[in-house]
């Protein structure tokens, strides 16, 4: 292989496909490549070098090639494998699903730094800082949505410009919070202190998105209005969605 050109980037495994013999083709989130497909050969084989780099959510430094239209795992050093997050099965199927909405949303081989410090943030508050699972969702989605375009405008409502709105409702499909009473009836409805919390997850410093408390009421409807508004916006569903919330 000489005269094969190396590079070395870091990223979390946001997939792994087991292939034949002992191989796995993973999905990659770097910071310096983007999303890219990797082949790692010899992964499932007993005492490989690739095995704990290689396991879903795990951040490594990856030392990888390109040949023909494929990349290739050469050398991985796992860096942080999120063992907090592991030890519980509720964190780790929210870690899962928050993998595969951030691969749903991730654009090929094109970098997205912001996405994968969201993704690393949101595992590191799971496993180190024991953010509880059913406030870690719905922040976790709402931010990403506003990283990859879908923002919701959450400032006012859209219809009278009332900055407290009153029964305020996110309208799935507009993106925007409106009054009940201003046409708001086929959202999901909010109150004053999850609307606030939206607020603070979709315009707040990243580094504080998880530091914030909301009554079990408020919680509910803030968890019901994010997941209906990501389905609604990306289109589509998730299986480890489906099995995070058989779960709970």
């Amino acid at each position: 292989m000489a005269g094969t050109p190396y590079f070395v980037d870091r990223g979390v495994v946001l997939r792994e496909t087991e292939t034949k013999e002992t191989d796995k083709i993973l999905t990659l989130l770097t910071w310096e490549q983007g999303k890219l497909p990797v082949i790692v050969r010899g992964a499932r084989r007993k005492g490989s070098k690739f095995t704990a780099a290689s396991q879903i959510l795990a951040y490594s430094e990856w030392t990888l090639y390109r040949r023909w239209d494929w990349h290739f795992g050469s050398d991985a050093s796992t860096l942080e494998q999120f063992t907090g997050l592991r030890q519980d099965l509720e964190a780790l199927s929210l870690g899962c699903y928050m993998a595969e909405l951030t691969e749903a949303v991730a654009p090929e081989l094109v970098p997205a730094p912001e996405l994968l410090r969201h993704l690393l943030n949101g595992l590191y508050a799971l496993s180190a800082l024991g953010k509880p699972p059913a406030l870690v969702k719905p922040a976790f989605e709402l931010r990403l949505l506003s990283l990859a375009g879908y923002e919701p405008l959450a400032d006012a409502c859209a219809v009278c410009g009332r900055e407290d709105p009153e029964d305020p409702v996110l309208d799935l499909v507009q993106g925007v919070i409106c009054c009940r009473a201003c046409g708001g009836g086929g959202g999901k409805p909010l109150c004053r202190d999850s609307l606030a919390a939206l607020r603070h997850v979709v315009y707040g410093e990243p580094k504080r998105l998880y530091s914030f408390r909301l009554g079990p009421e408020a919680l509910r409807r803030l968890t019901a209005a994010a997941e209906a508004f990501l389905l609604t916006q990306l289109e589509r569903g998730f299986g480890s969605l489906d099995f995070y919330k058989s779960l709970l």
